[in-house]
């Protein structure tokens, strides 16, 4: 195989050293992984060619899969049945209105929140899309899904959450919830994609959490921009929330 450089151009030391080691992992990550893989840290001591490929497939799939989806919704909640059942029952009844208003729904592909809002567009006859993540707690994939991709890695699954969607739809959850939420509202933030809706779903769980933004990160610190705070809106109804993603959704 040739080298990774462009002949044309003049190459820097630096350059055409990192050219060199691409192409050799290219080389030798024709193999596949070893059957018992440990997980990456934080500075492997050895670059595992295999990783790069496993990274390149998955972006490759991740990304056929959503090119196959136009207007789409993501919900994003907790694996777990432990908050309120008015919870589930609305995230069921939203992601169904949204799968009959022409909207793709995706989530997570798990239980909880992603299997209700999966349910809610299946039973509604629409796209059902589940982007899961394999995890050491046998995290399944729920049963109604019509579409669907497994990761091993949480990154290029934040990524694709990232590309899917015209709107974020966020009910309570997790560390992961909360992750998912921080890693949009920040794109938006730092215009690194374009603005889209995101709603926090349920008021009495997503309230505190707003007014740390607002009394700690913006008057004591001015840790964020005032306009910030209009990045999102809290939803407490089906209604509410619908009503708000039909009207600010722009495609």
């Amino acid at each position: 195989m040739a080298e990774l450089i462009d002949p044309s151009r003049p190459q820097k030391k630096d350059d055409r050293a990192m050219a060199q080691k691409l192409t050799r992992a290219i080389e030798e990550g024709k193999e596949g992984p070893p059957e018992e893989a440990s997980p990456l840290v934080c500075k492997p001591n050895k670059l595992e060619s295999w990783r790069l490929f496993k990274i390149m497939a998955e972006f490759t799939e991740g990304f056929e899969l959503l090119g196959k989806y136009g207007l789409a919704a993501s919900f994003f909640g907790t694996a777990r049945m432990t908050f309120e059942d008015r919870l589930y029952k609305d995230a069921t009844e939203l992601a169904g209105r949204l799968a009959k208003a022409g909207y793709a729904v995706i989530t997570g592909g798990a239980a909880g929140i992603m299997e209700a809002a999966n349910k809610g567009a299946y039973d509604a006859g629409g796209a059902s899309v589940g982007l899961n993540i394999r995890l050491d707690s046998k995290q399944g994939t729920n049963q109604y899904i019509t579409d669907q991709i497994m990761f091993d890695h949480f990154f290029v699954r934040k990524v694709m959450l990232t590309f899917a969607s015209e709107v974020y739809i966020y009910f309570p959850g997790g560390f992961g919830t909360l992750d998912e939420f921080f890693e949009i509202v920040t794109l938006i933030q730092t215009n690194k994609i374009r603005r889209v809706p995101i709603v926090l779903y349920g008021r009495d769980y997503w309230t505190p959490l707003v007014e740390f933004f607002r009394t700690k990160l913006l008057a004591e610190h001015k840790a964020i921009d005032s306009e910030d705070m209009n990045l999102f809106v809290i939803a407490d109804s089906v209604d509410e929330a619908f009503d708000y993603i039909l009207k600010n959704v722009r495609c």
